[in-house]
């Protein structure tokens, strides 16, 4: 068999056959994988929609959805836990490689599971963190949420909320949404705000993306911006901490939306399709504010301005000391 150029399997690797992830390698020391990928605006450029302070980043769903890959690849449906340890910043101009490391369970079947990224041509520098949890398996028979009867909306007892000019509010607030992430479409209101509902679609051309990812970060980031019209603050907030994740059907590109007040800074989230299959399932996202500091960090990552250069010191004035 002759090697075809980009064909991965002659690297020794495995397609990932994901958007954002090319290769899958198990690892030969233990039962862990090691999944591969490169982002870019160039590559990915719907990415360039999900701008942050002025600052393009690859939006903490994008992160969740890496992680819902990985554990697609060894078994483990849910995502126990996943947390922001750093921005993710993608380059005007270039891209960053991406590594997701699953590591081998432990005696419960647990695994963990970590996303780095280093730019292109960063092969001196070290791999940054950029998200750390936990993976699992739902015990077989477990019903995998408390659904609402999505057969009839929008649902009873609900009153609508404008979302006339959301997006104008949200650009003022430090969110530059580009076309791919602007599908919040209705929202409603339950009691006072303790419970939200929302219709949330794909642009048509994100359609072909969305039946290769399991969900779509911009369909499930979009789902989130509800929670941003009832917002309490005017602080750009991110997601940072995801727990009991649990995707039920992929490839969805219009969705019925639930949320639900978790504390004050965090939601619970369950959405079905338009036919009110469950899509994806979500315990708890607890979000914090972004500082314009720790975004420029991230960019001085992306950008890399410093470099290490010798100096020659003068000689010293005592030469055996």
């Amino acid at each position: 068999t002759v090697a075809r150029a980009g064909d991965v399997r002659f690297a020794g690797l495995s397609a990932a056959e994901h958007p954002l992830l090319t290769a899958s390698v198990p690892l030969a020391d233990d039962d862990g994988v090691l999944l591969t990928g490169r982002l870019s605006v160039q590559s990915h450029p719907w990415l360039a929609d999900h701008n942050v302070k002025g600052t393009v980043l690859l939006p903490g769903t994008g992160l969740l959805e890496l992680a819902l890959r990985a554990g697609d690849e060894v078994g483990c449906d849910v995502v126990e836990e996943l947390t922001l340890a750093a921005p993710l910043v993608l380059p005007a101009e270039g891209g960053v490689q991406v590594q997701v490391k699953v590591g081998a369970p432990d005696g419960a079947g647990h695994r963990n599971v970590g996303v780095f990224g280093r730019l292109d041509d960063a092969a001196d520098e070290v791999w940054v963190r950029h998200a750390g949890g936990v993976l699992s398996t739902r015990a077989e028979g477990t019903a995998p949420a408390q659904w609402s009867d999505w057969s009839v909306w929008p649902p009873e007892g609900v009153e609508p909320v404008s979302i006339e000019g959301a997006y104008d509010t949200f650009a003022e607030a430090g969110f530059g949404y580009g076309p791919v992430f602007q599908g919040l479409r209705a929202m409603w209101r339950r009691g006072q705000g303790e419970e939200l509902f929302a219709e949330v679609v794909l642009p048509e051309q994100a359609h072909d993306d969305a039946a290769r990812f399991g969900l779509h970060p911009a369909l499930l980031d979009a789902s989130l911006h509800a929670g941003l019209v009832e917002g309490a603050d005017d602080d750009t907030v991110v997601p940072f901490a995801w727990n009991q994740v649990s995707l039920h059907a992929a490839g969805a590109t219009a969705v019925r939306v639930r949320l639900t007040r978790v504390g004050a800074e965090g939601l619970s989230l369950t959405m079905a399709d338009m036919t009110g299959r469950p899509v994806l399932s979500v315990g708890s996202m607890l979000s914090r504010p972004v500082s314009a500091e720790q975004l420029e960090s991230g960019v001085r990552t992306a950008e890399r301005p410093y470099a290490i250069e010798w100096a020659t010191l003068p000689h010293a004035a005592n030469p055996d000391v």
